[in-house]
């Protein structure tokens, strides 16, 4: 099997070209694939496969070519991955599957429609504009933390830490307990702290995060998302850009009235070929 290796500002990924949908990919495999010690490693799979050929791209397949089918590194769907989709476009580009221009490149997602551009030497994808829709609480580690429910194609709930506690030191080694009710299908839980204002930008965040199915990343380009749509509700604004800061580098989001901004870097450093039998038992 061939494969690529990328990733957005440490966010990284294992990428399978399948452009005709031939792959027979399941969770065994792909959480095999994603194994930091008897697989790649990653924090999950793009699947490159044109949107024609794959069920749940083809409704999309007269507005993209292709669709990246995005899955967590424990074998699990999700329904977006804005790094991801920054990779995934740097993947096209550098393998010819997509030409460069001055419009924006479409990519079908399960998320639907999204649209990349080049911005210098990174990527900037626009993802769904975040919708803060209720609060819910997340625990961890005798914390109770009160936080914002935001809608970014996949589910966010954005927890700004009191003043005085360590974003640091928080020990994201297992998921913090929420409220099922409120996810039914699980979160993505963003923990934050304010920056320092930063040239350029209308605000600065500090940002950890735990991606369900994938547990603690180094960024999470949705997770941006959310953490700048709070923090621009916070100081009573509905759009400007905020620059956030996560373990793996620095995410920008420009949330506009009717669009979100997703840009950073995006890179390829690795391409091969990987033998199942050794892979599988």
């Amino acid at each position: 099997m061939e494969f690529s290796k990328g990733h957005g500002a440490g966010n990284d990924f294992v990428i399978l070209p399948d452009p005709d949908g031939a792959l027979d990919l399941t969770p065994g495999l792909v959480a095999a694939l994603c194994d930091r010690r008897r697989g790649i490693g990653g924090d999950g799979v793009l699947r490159v496969v044109r949107a024609a050929k794959h069920p749940e791209g083809v409704a999309l397949a007269g507005e993209a070519e292709w669709f990246m089918d995005y899955w967590n590194s424990d074998g699990s769907f999700a329904e977006m991955c804005g790094n991801g989709a920054r990779v995934f476009v740097r993947y096209l580009l550098e393998t010819g599957l997509a030409a460069p221009s001055g419009a924006a490149l479409p990519v079908a997602t399960r998320a639907g429609l999204v649209r990349a551009r080049i911005e210098g030497d990174g990527i900037a994808v626009e993802m769904r504009h975040p919708r803060l829709y209720d609060t819910a609480t997340a625990a961890l580690g005798g914390l109770a933390l009160t936080g914002t429910a935001v809608d970014v194609g996949n589910p966010h709930l954005v927890c700004a830490l009191p003043a005085g506690l360590d974003l640091a030191a928080l020990d994201l080694s297992r998921a913090p307990d929420v409220d099922p009710a409120v996810f039914p299908a699980g979160v993505n839980v963003e923990f934050t702290v304010p920056g320092e204002p930063v040239t350029g930008a209308d605000g600065h965040v500090l940002m950890r995060v735990y991606e369900r199915g994938s547990a603690e990343t180094l960024a999470c380009g949705t997770g941006a998302c959310a953490v700048a749509a709070v923090a621009l509700h916070d100081v009573g604004r509905d759009a400007g850009t905020i620059a956030v800061d996560l373990p793996g580098g620095r995410l920008t989001v420009t949330v506009t009235a009717d669009s979100c901004w997703l840009a950073g870097p995006a890179v390829l450093v690795a391409t091969g070929e990987i033998t199942l039998p050794t892979l599988l038992p």
